[in-house]
């Protein structure tokens, strides 16, 4: 019984990804995750380069 719900908790999980792909019309074998990964990059881009910005500013009066 437990070899049983283990595959069946595995199979689920490979399912669903596979689910998803077939779902949005992609390769089934392809990550499923790809745009939210990209776009989690992007902003996070944005994020650094303005606390960049803000350290600068704030470290900018200690520097005269």
């Amino acid at each position: 019984m437990k070899k049983f719900l283990i595959g069946f908790v595995v199979g689920s999980l490979i399912a669903f990804h596979l689910g998803m792909n077939f779902g949005r019309h992609r390769p089934i074998l392809s990550n499923p995750y790809a745009e939210q990964v990209e776009s989690v990059k992007e902003r996070a881009g944005k994020v650094i380069e303005s606390t960049k910005e803000t350290i600068h500013e704030a470290t900018e009066p200690a520097r005269k």
